[in-house]
């Protein structure tokens, strides 16, 4: 996402103020309509091979699982280190690629919790990303150092979790330790993302002309991402505090 700025709107006329805020609209409305798709392709795909023992064994006990492991990783390093090469179509193929394979990820909450508990932790994580959106769509103080501060901190989660898995160290509450991490930080990164997704808009829309509008267009899917994996973090925190399940 692209630094905080805030564009001068002191020369705008009325007419173009108003279709600005529309333009505005239809573009976070787009990037939330991506998110939500790709929400529903999640759950679709984790709820069928979650209920479904031959489909959880193919993934769970074959060399796949390393796909659903690192898949998601290895996408979003593309994403970042390609996004000026990356066409409309290919941001697009990573996008729902990604929600893929979280859907296969995220199967095995099926065996692990039962519905009324997924339920429960899917409906708090909806009440709060809704509140840090708002917060992040309407604030006026600049997230911008938090967010790049959170960026690290969520890194350094992941690096943390891989040298855990692959090392096979662990610390007495290390699973406690990472869920409220995780929790805290992406629930900060969700009033980030909106702003700055709020604000490319407004940037770019300074500039005008093909390039800004192809621009946007990138720029949805990879807000919807970045909105959508801070949702997924947060969800599969709150499920496992709230379960007090390693």
């Amino acid at each position: 996402m692209a630094d905080y700025r805030t564009p001068s709107m002191g020369a705008t006329t009325g007419a173009m103020a108003a279709d600005i805020d529309a333009g505005l609209r239809a573009h976070m409305n787009k990037v939330y309509g991506l998110m939500s798709m790709a929400m529903v392709v999640t759950a679709a795909l984790a709820y069928f091979i979650g209920t479904n023992n031959d489909a959880l064994a193919l993934i769970y006990n074959t060399p796949l699982f390393y796909a659903v492991v690192f898949g998601p990783l290895a996408l979003v390093l593309v994403l970042n280190f390609s996004f000026a090469r990356l066409s409309v179509g290919a941001l697009n193929g990573i996008f729902w690629g990604y929600a893929a394979l979280t859907g296969a990820s995220l199967a095995v909450i099926f065996a692990m919790f039962d519905l009324g508990e997924i339920f429960v932790a899917f409906g708090i994580t909806s009440v709060a990303f809704l509140g840090l959106s708002l917060v992040g769509y309407t604030t006026k103080r600049d997230l911008g150092p938090i967010g790049s501060f959170l960026i690290m901190g969520a890194w350094g989660l992941v690096a943390l979790s891989l040298c855990s898995w692959i090392f096979g160290f662990s610390f007495s509450g290390m699973s406690f330790f990472i869920n409220i991490a995780a929790l805290v930080i992406f629930a900060g990164l969700t009033a980030y993302y909106t702003q700055s997704i709020k604000n490319e808009y407004l940037q770019a829309r300074q500039f005008g002309g093909p390039e800004a509008e192809q621009y946007l267009e990138k720029a949805a899917i990879v807000g919807a991402l970045s909105l959508y994996i801070s949702f997924i973090a947060m969800f599969r925190s709150i499920l496992f505090l709230l379960s007090n399940n390693d």
